[in-house]
Parts: C-alpha cells; structure tokens; sequence
C-alpha cells in the first residue's frame, strides 16, 4: 500500500501539519498499539464496505434530522424520537445510521438470487440496496395512515405457493394489509406486492415511492408517470407497474418537500428529476373504484451487479420440491416448530448457488459463515445444493493455498477443508480429484503459515495475528483461527487416507502437535482472573471474545463433551457477558447474539447440562421477530437488531443444528439420541419426531411416542455399514446403551424412578 512508503508518508504528515490537521500517519501508528502487529491491518473488503455503509449514514445525517416532518421509515421514526427507547442522541455521530430496528424479511424464489425485503412495517424494498415503496391510506376526512408511525403492528410470514410477508398496519379499526412475494413472469423476477384496505369504503390506498429502504437513503433522482398512467419509471430504467389505473399522481422533488405534505394536490407535474436525489411520489387509489379487488404492484427485479440487464431463469424449483429432501420437525411447541421450519426455508432461499449469511447486509460469500450454514443445510439432507456450493470453494483458493474471503483472517482454510470433510463423511461420496487437490494446497498452507515453535513467545506454534470479522476484538492471535486449522488438518487427513497415506500421516501428527501447542499456550499464571476458562488468544485477558473458543467443542468437537475449560469458558461468558439471558457481545456488536447463545447451547447440551442449554434456547426463542427472523445482534432494549444483517442465515442454520442435535447428536464413534428432548414435548398421544438427517454413520430419523409406562423411541435408520453404538438419553426415562451392530429399530425406554 501507499502508506508503507516511506516518501508517501512524509509528505502526508507535513500536509497534515502545515493546515493544521492532526498527523494521520502517527494516529494510526497509535490505534494499531491496540492491535498485535499483523500482515493485514484491515481486510480492504472491509474498509470498502464500511467506507460505503458510513458514506450512507453522512447523507442520512444531512438528510434525515433536518425533515422530520417527512414521512421516514420505522427505524428512523423510533430512533429520531426523544421519547422512545431507540432514541440516540446525535451531538457529535459521525453518520446517522440504523442502530436500533435491523430488522427486515426477504421473499423470494428457490435458487433465485434476488431478495426483496420487507421492514417491520411493511416498507417493500424490491431492489438490492435500493428505494422503496409504502403504502398509506388517505381517509376522505382525518389524518393518513402512514404504517411507520404506528406503535403496534402485525406482520408474518407465510410459505404455501410461495414465501410471502404480509404485513398488517391498523387504526381506528382500519386496516392496510399487504402481500409481499417474489413471482417468476416469462421467466423473470418481480417483486409483487398486493394491497388492500378493511374497515373503510371511502378514500384513498396510495402507493408511496421513497427514496430510502431500512438502511436509510437510497437515491430517487427521477420519476416519470408511465404511459396510460398505470405505474412509474424510476430513474430512467427501473419500472413500477399497477394492475389498474390510478385516480391521480402525485409527484414532487426535494425542494417541494415530502409528497406527504402535497396529498392534497388535484394538479401535479408528470415528471420530476431531483439533483438531490430526494424525488418522492404517490399514486391515489379510490376505494371505491377498487371494490373488494386487491390492488397489485409490480417492480422487475434486475441485477445489481449489471443495473441494465435483466436476470432469466429458465427452470426453478418449486418450494415444496426444494425442502423435500430436509428433514421434517413435529413437535408440540409451535413456536420451536415455526421457527425451525422457517429457518430451513431461508436455508434454502440463501443457498442460491454460494450461500449467504443474509439478504442485503450480508448478501456477499465468507467461507466462515458458509460453513455453519453449509453444515446445517448438508445435515438436515440438503445434499445437492451443498455440493453445488462447495463447487464455488475451489476458485477461491489462491495459488498458495489460502482459501481468501478477504486479506488477514486465518480461519477460512480450515472452515473450507472442514466443510468438504463434513460432505464426504455424511454422504459417503469420494470428493472429486479438483476438491482433494484444493484440500491438500490448504493443509500445506495452513502447516506453513504457523509461527516459529521455538521463539519462546506465547504464540509460539500458532497462527500469526490476524484481523477477526467475527469481531472478538482487534488483531490478535486468536484460538477460534487455530482450532478451525487444526480440525481442518485433521479433515485433510482423513479425505486423503486412501490417496496418499504418508501425506495423510504427516497431516494428522501435525494436527495433534498443533492441538497440544494450543493447549500449551492457554495462560495459566497465578494471576490468572478466571483460572481454567480460556481467553480469545494467549496474550488477552477473559472477555467476551472468549466466546469464539466455543467452537472447540460446537461444532469440531476437538475436546471431550464436558471438557472442564470449556464449561468454566461458558461459565464466565454466563456471567460477565450476559443480558437478559442470552449473550451479549461486547466487541462491536455491542447486543445479543442470537447465534453465539445458541453456541453456548450446544456446549451446555454436549455436557448434559440440559436445563442450562434450554434456557438458552428458548431466550433465544423470544428474541425473533415477528416473521421467526433474527438479526445478527440485538438491541437489549429495543429488541431490535442493532448490527449486520436483519436476517441473519448464519443465527437461521444455528438454530437448526440445535434442534436437530436435540434429537440426534453425533460423537465420534456413537450417536447419541433424545438427550436434548423437552420432557414436556413427551405426552401420550403427541408423537415428536425428526425425520431422517444425515451422519457419518448414515441417515437417521427418531419417533418418539409416550404412554403411561415410558416412551418408545422408534428409529428410521439407513445404515451405511453397520449401526454404530447408539446411546438413548431421552430425558425422564432410563438412558440406555446399545452396542455397534444392533438390528433393532425400537426401544421401550420406562421412565426413571
């Protein structure tokens, strides 16, 4: 970079110090004393996108607080209000930007990768990152029913046909609800939203284009009224299509204020540019002229990566026909059944060729989050759109090895080999030649990228510093990067046995000397604060970056289940770095995080610890939205999202993997059934069951079926060879351990005494 030039930083320090400025070189010399020196100091992906998201809020802070008479979406509405409890004072922001209502819905099309987005009062955003649309109801007398200003709302979502929002926004007994899906027309997406008025027969449904979306203002430069007056092109290319002819536009430009102040006008231009990029318009509908006829809104859906090309799918799959291989939940809860048939659902809408950890905030590829949702989607027997997403791994790998999300993060190459390992060892498939090839490029890489053994420091053995986009803290030489190399080692040796054993032999030695180096290093001193937890990296004190050991035990299982320094890890975490039940991370996120709660669940869960995981999954339960979502943090007093994606896949896959281990858990050489089981679930006559999900022994499905004397646990088993030792501990009732080979597919299990 520029920067490490030494002529380059001269010149910047002595421009800096002849106007004035504090030298930004030396300040940055500063901030990075935080930080352990490390090879990246911030990913450029990353300061690229931080660059675009805190550009937003600089025009957020120009254009929101000085028009709040303007009508503004959800989160600004509570945030900008002194009495709520989202509101922030704004003295000395840099950037206005959503931190207190991150909440929002994606619909759309099995392996179709456009996702319109709904907010939690029902503003529809058809294009990735783009304006909105909203819908008001004007009464012939009395005030306007704008949806984002209403303390109460009911929205859900709704899988039938196809994934559908509809979001329901009342006052004084009228009600504006609305539809929002994505639909294939000729083989093109569109975002259609049907609208409708109850309680009312008089005034006007009025289809609102904002130039803002739940991020905040997104660009309206120019509207013009379509021919015959039936929609909107926006920007000289994105249309707006009505199904019926509207009664009147209304259009207007920043100067002219809000469209909202002109709802009134009989008269009004039919086309508008706006240098300001603030243009609004409205479209008034009669209810009368609608009758009982919803009205339906079109927005075609294009590329964002080419705004001029229009996406085709030719073939897609039905939703019934794409969740057909997962395994299917009965459970007598139905919010645990809501949420978990939800979170498959976005699995699969997520996993449009790569998977993404989100709709809009997240919708780019990191191999860290693609292998939590590529587990959970492999798992639960979505086996073909894995191996598709794993074809995409390969080409990512650089030619020395380093499987790249983005500069300076050491965790992907053993997250890619993990995640192939994880493929082979539940469908019983060889991995392709291209594959193994890319597995053994990523085990040199990782062997050869590990610091000097012998340098006496505390690091010494471990991956270098490295920055943390999973925001345990700043750079450091932190454990999470060395746990997933070393099970990345251990998975390489396992997927190349039979190809090269000698390579295999030598990866796998490295693997345990990795793992003792590890152990090693784990401060130890009598000055230790929390003797026995672990901390994010040998040179840090306990805090909650520590919650990234966690994946030690969930989901390598490179310890015992119980292992005494991961449960006092989890202990600490209870204590220190808790609200309200669920973790709160302190490091950025700065709110609860639905899906390091449900890590901790599972550490609770492999240690029989089962009332302790169940308090934490159902806190996690209650903290999602009104459409089974959850973002990735959450605000602990808004309960809104307040970082990342308002859709968070990574916390969807989290939960799935929790409820699936509830009934069927894999150890090395066993598989343990029922032992996450609620005794409440198990009630003569109410049958709980998980079909059939994939483990390294085969495909396994458990019924479980209660009567006054226990329980009868049937199994639906395909073995791939023989049946391994299984361990049946559904609570309640006498555990029982049957032996390797058994043929029985029923067990009677009494209830303990």
């Amino acid at each position: 970079m520029l920067l490490k030039s030494w002529p380059i930083r001269y010149l910047i320090t002595r421009a800096a110090r002849a106007y004035g400025f504090l030298d930004p070189i030396a300040l940055l010399a500063q901030l990075r004393g935080f930080a352990q020196p490390s090879e990246v100091a911030e990913p450029i992906e990353l300061l690229r996108a931080g660059m675009l998201f805190h550009a937003r809020g600089l025009v957020n802070t120009k254009a929101i607080q000085n028009n709040l008479d303007w009508v503004w979406p959800y989160w600004v509405d509570r945030q900008f209000n002194p009495a709520d409890e989202s509101f922030i004072p704004r003295a000395f922001s840099f950037s206005h930007i959503n931190l207190t209502h991150r909440n929002w819905t994606a619909v759309g099309v099995p392996d179709v990768p456009y996702y319109p987005i709904v907010d939690p009062r029902g503003l529809v955003t058809p294009l990735f990152d783009g304006w909105s649309l909203d819908f008001w109801f004007v009464p012939r007398a009395g005030p306007p029913l704008f949806p984002s200003q209403l303390a109460t709302f009911e929205q859900t979502l709704a899988l039938t046909d196809a994934l559908r929002v509809q979001s329901r926004a009342t006052r004084d007994g009228v009600t504006i609800v609305t539809e929002t899906t994505l639909c294939l027309d000729q083989h093109e997406p569109h975002c259609c939203v049907s609208a409708r008025v109850e309680g009312a027969d008089d005034g006007d449904l009025v289809v609102a284009l904002r130039p803002y979306n739940p991020e905040g203002v997104s660009f309206l430069e120019e509207i013009a009224v379509a021919d015959e007056d039936r929609g909107w092109l926006v920007n000289a290319r994105h249309p707006i299509e009505f199904d019926c002819r509207p009664a009147r536009h209304v259009l207007s430009h920043y100067q002219a204020g809000d469209v909202s102040h002109r709802l009134g006008d009989t008269a009004s231009p039919r086309h508008v540019r706006d240098s300001i990029g603030m243009a609004t318009a409205a479209a008034f509908f009669p209810l009368e002229t609608l009758g009982d006829e919803a009205l339906v809104v079109r927005a075609p859906i294009y590329n964002e990566l080419e705004p001029k090309k229009r996406p085709v799918f030719a073939q897609t799959e039905s939703w019934t026909d794409a969740l057909a291989p997962l395994a299917k939940l009965e459970v007598p809860d139905p919010l645990i059944q809501r949420l978990f048939d939800a979170a498959a659902a976005n699995l699969v809408l997520h996993a449009p060729g790569e998977v993404y950890p989100g709709p809009y905030t997240y919708k780019r590829f990191w191999f860290r989050d693609a292998a939590f949702l590529l587990n959970a989607l492999l798992t639960l027997g979505g086996v073909e759109r894995t191996r598709r997403a794993l074809g995409e791994f390969a080409p990512r790998q650089r030619r020395d090895g380093y499987f790249l999300s983005q500069e300076g993060e050491w965790d992907s190459n053993g997250e890619a080999i993990w995640s192939y390992a994880r493929f082979a060892a539940l469908t019983g498939e060889p991995l392709p030649s291209a594959w193994l090839d890319a597995v053994a490029k990523g085990a040199r890489w990782i062997t050869k990228k590990r610091l000097p053994r012998d340098s006496g420091r505390p690091e010494a053995g471990l991956l270098p510093a490295g920055f943390s986009a999973e925001h345990l803290g700043p750079n450091d030489f932190y454990y999470w990067d060395d746990f997933w190399s070393v099970a990345g080692l251990r998975c390489a040796a396992q997927l190349w046995r039979e190809r090269n054993p000698r390579h295999a032999d030598a990866w796998s030695a490295e693997a345990d000397e990795f793992l003792a180096t590890i152990e090693r290093s784990f401060p130890s001193g009598p000055q230790r604060r929390f003797p026995g937890a672990i901390p994010a990296s040998p040179k840090r004190r306990m805090d909650s970056g520590a919650v990234g050991n966690l994946v030690a035990d969930y989901p390598l299982q490179l310890f015992s289940p119980g292992d005494p320094r991961l449960l006092k890890t989890a202990d600490y975490l209870r204590d220190h770095s808790t609200f309200n039940g669920g973790f709160f991370q302190n490091m950025i996120h700065s709110g609860i995080n639905a899906y390091l709660t449900l890590h901790l669940a599972q550490v609770r869960l492999r240690a029989g610890e089962l009332d302790a995981a169940w308090a934490l999954i159902d806190c996690v339960a209650q903290l999602t939205s009104p459409t089974g979502q959850w973002p990735e943090a959450i605000h602990p007093r808004t309960g809104g999202g307040c970082m990342g994606d308002g859709q968070h896949i990574w916390a969807a896959a989290d939960w799935l993997m929790m409820i699936r281990n509830c009934f069927v858990r894999e150890e090395p050489d066993r598989l343990v059934l029922g032992a996450g089981l609620r005794r409440a679930w198990l009630q003569p006559g109410a049958p709980v069951s998980l079909g059939r999900t994939l483990t390294p022994f085969g495909r396994v499905g458990v019924r479980l079926t209660a009567t006054t004397a226990g329980v009868t646990l049937a199994l639906d088993a395909l073995w791939r060879g023989a049946a391994p030792i299984i361990e049946v501990r559904v609570p309640g009732c006498v555990p029982r351990v049957i032996a390797a080979g058994t043929r029985e597919t029923t067990f009677l299990l009494p209830f303990s005494p």
